[in-house]
């Protein structure tokens, strides 16, 4: 695709310099991507420890056939163009470099602090009933089903996975995934919104049709510095015209000033009664599920969905997915799919579809008189979330292993240390993903918060051996949960990523 065409949606924006028709073959973000980087149009991203800038020259001396940059660099002779954001460049024109996927899809988007990966899968699982072949983007990788011809002329479906590193994929790789999804016959997507993505623009351009907000607490300080300013960042997704409708859950304490000035068409959902357009009633939880009377004020989706009969309307709910707070994932994956025209009976059939969620409240088959649970509980919202939904049916101890991530906001870590302290019979701390920190530096700030609570724990900084303990330690009636890396198949230490599926590991050592 010529240059020219390429940064045709931000030509307004930009100055250029140099022969605009340069054919591009491929976009780059990384210097170290490649060693060949004939065709590619590299992005000079100035990050908090790096300017690509001063690695133009590399990637120019290995082909590069263009430059996006936010200063002109006269020593190469190159096509140059000059932009204000590079954030915004990079996402318009990977949409251009694609073909805008997403125009051809339904999208759906995604944000809160948890509950966003399995409110996508279960949107998954309504919109597969509904007979749009879905796909969803998130913190597990991209699914999506995909439909082939086989020999004989007849349809088939199944799910293929592509895995990604980030909640929201950088623009180039989201594009990828997105025309990818496309081409395979896909009609509506569901991704997960971090706040870093609508900080860094990785969606600018984009539009959704509807959107939802789960709820939101402390995450993510490392970044943002403040509640105030990450809650403001994920109300930009309803505020600034990325989303044409939209869904919150009114349970949330800071649920009316995320809605305040939203102009857009919404409705609410929870739990209490009288506080919510799309409420959950009757409800009856265990360990293997969840189930309610779903009831529906028609009037709040007037003109959007005339499947639902005037008044009241109401379907029971079962959800093959434990834990309470999936009530409220499942009313988030409901009124997304209201707004969307859905009908009731539809929208019921799909949540029962959905038997689990990778790396969430996941039972492991382990065969032994004790339970192990695997969760991704990695803030003090979630880890307290999980706890105490697990400890309704421990019927002797729950025991914890848990750690937190180095390089993030390290506010959270006493704060773990106090739940899970306050909340687990036993636990056992041990490590993350340390990245660069010290590991037992880490661990030292959790104790902080578990002392105070008389609690007895033990420290274990080797994850694997951690885990052995926490087997070796469980007797019959117990239930263990491992939290904090969920769906993970990797541990990040010193900037090296090593294999660590806990699902692999438990297994391993229950085997020697």
């Amino acid at each position: 695709m010529r240059l020219s065409r390429l940064i045709g949606d931000i030509t307004k924006d930009c100055e250029s310099r140099g022969d605009l028709s340069a054919d591009i073959t491929r976009l780059v973000m990384d210097s170290r991507e490649a060693d060949d980087f004939s065709g590619g149009l590299f992005f000079c991203i100035v990050g908090a420890s790096f300017d690509g800038h001063t690695a133009a020259a590399h990637v120019v001396k290995r082909g590069a056939a263009a430059l996006i940059v936010e200063r002109f660099m006269p020593q190469l002779d190159v096509p140059q163009v000059k932009v204000s954001s590079m954030r915004v460049a990079i996402s318009k024109i990977a949409q251009t470099f694609y073909d805008y996927p997403a125009n051809g899809m339904t999208m759906i988007g995604i944000t809160g602090t948890k509950g966003k990966t399995t409110t996508t899968y279960l949107l998954k699982g309504i919109l597969d009933t509904a007979g749009l072949n879905a796909g969803l983007i998130g913190t597990t990788g991209a699914l999506y089903t995909a439909e082939t011809i086989t020999r004989d002329g007849s349809a088939q479906k199944a799910d293929k996975m592509i895995p990604s590193s980030l909640t929201t994929p950088d623009p180039i790789e989201l594009q990828k995934i997105l025309r990818q999804m496309a081409d395979a016959g896909v009609r509506a997507v569901s991704m997960e919104i971090s706040a870093h993505a609508i900080d860094m623009n990785r969606f600018d351009g984009m539009q959704f049709k509807a959107g939802a907000f789960t709820n939101i607490s402390q995450d993510h300080l490392d970044y943002f510095h403040t509640m105030e300013n990450y809650w403001q960042t994920k109300r930009k997704l309803f505020t600034e015209g990325f989303v044409r409708a939209a869904a919150f859950n009114a349970d949330d304490e800071v649920a009316q000033g995320m809605m305040e000035g939203v102009a857009i068409p919404k409705v609410t959902f929870g739990i209490r009664e009288d506080n919510s357009d799309i409420l959950a009633r009757d409800i009856d939880t265990n360990e293997n599920g969840v189930s309610y009377t779903l009831c529906v004020n028609a009037a709040s989706l007037h003109g959007m969905n005339d499947s639902v009969r005037n008044g009241s309307d109401s379907v029971r709910i079962n959800l093959r997915i434990p834990s309470t707070f999936n009530i409220y994932n499942s009313l988030a994956a409901v009124s997304v799919a209201l707004l969307l025209g859905i009908d009731l009976e539809t929208i019921a059939r799909g949540l029962a579809s959905v038997r689990s969620v990778p790396g969430r409240i996941e039972p492991l088959d382990t065969h032994t008189p004790y339970k192990v649970v695997l969760d991704y509980s990695h803030s003090p919202a979630a880890l307290e979330s999980i706890l105490e939904e697990v400890r309704r049916f421990t019927k002797k101890r729950l025991i914890c292993l848990f750690g937190c991530g180095g390089d993030r906001d390290p506010y959270k870590r006493p704060i773990m240390g106090e739940i899970s302290g306050r909340l687990a019979d036993f636990s056992i701390l041990t490590s993350d993903n340390p990245r660069t920190e010290d590991p037992f530096a880490i661990l030292a700030e959790i104790e902080e918060g578990i002392k105070p609570t008389g609690k007895a724990y033990t420290v274990i900084e080797n994850r694997r051996d951690a885990i052995r303990y926490a087997l070796n330690f469980a007797k019959e009636g117990d239930i263990v949960v491992l939290a904090g890396k969920g769906h993970e198949t990797y541990q990040e230490i010193n900037g090296k990523k090593y294999p660590f599926d806990e699902k692999v590991v438990v297994q391993e050592l229950l085997s020697n």
